[in-house]
């Protein structure tokens, strides 16, 4: 009896599907290839030498990449919002450590963290990894 307990509890759980709420949505955003090095003593980038400041930097990843200075450490995001298609307006508009998006929505997150601001969304920035040596970061994904 036990084992004929077993097997049809065996079988309701591998015939359940998954809600499509649960389907992850955030694949608007393709993977390129990014490998950037930046100079910290370059005039560009000298403002990412104090916390909380931000560069972008344009024709990497999707729509270009923020890189922000998060104290000390340093992150750097797809400068395109994860949660629409690209377009002309998922472009993010960086004002102080905040970006939004263009469109109706105008979805926003933090450049300190990845995270939606405001509103609860299904993805977060796309965010790419740093690697910090000397006065130089490389930035890859």
């Amino acid at each position: 009896m036990k084992k004929l307990i077993f097997a049809l509890s065996l079988l309701l759980l591998t015939n359940c599907k998954k809600s499509d709420d649960s389907i992850n949505n955030c694949n608007f955003l393709t993977d390129f290839g990014v490998n950037r090095t930046i100079s910290l003593n370059l005039p560009q980038y000298s403002q990412l030498q104090f916390s909380t400041n931000s560069v972008y930097i344009a024709n990497e990843g999707n729509a270009g990449i923020y890189v922000t200075n998060v104290g000390g450490n340093y992150r750097a995001y797809d400068a395109a919002d994860p949660n629409h298609a690209p377009n002309t307006c998922s472009f993010l508009n960086i004002n102080g450590t905040i970006v939004t998006c263009g469109c109706q929505d105008e979805n926003q997150y933090n450049l300190l963290t990845g995270t939606a601001v405001g509103a609860q969304l299904q993805c977060a920035l796309q965010e790419y990894r740093v690697t910090v040596n000397g006065s130089e970061l490389t930035i890859t994904n």
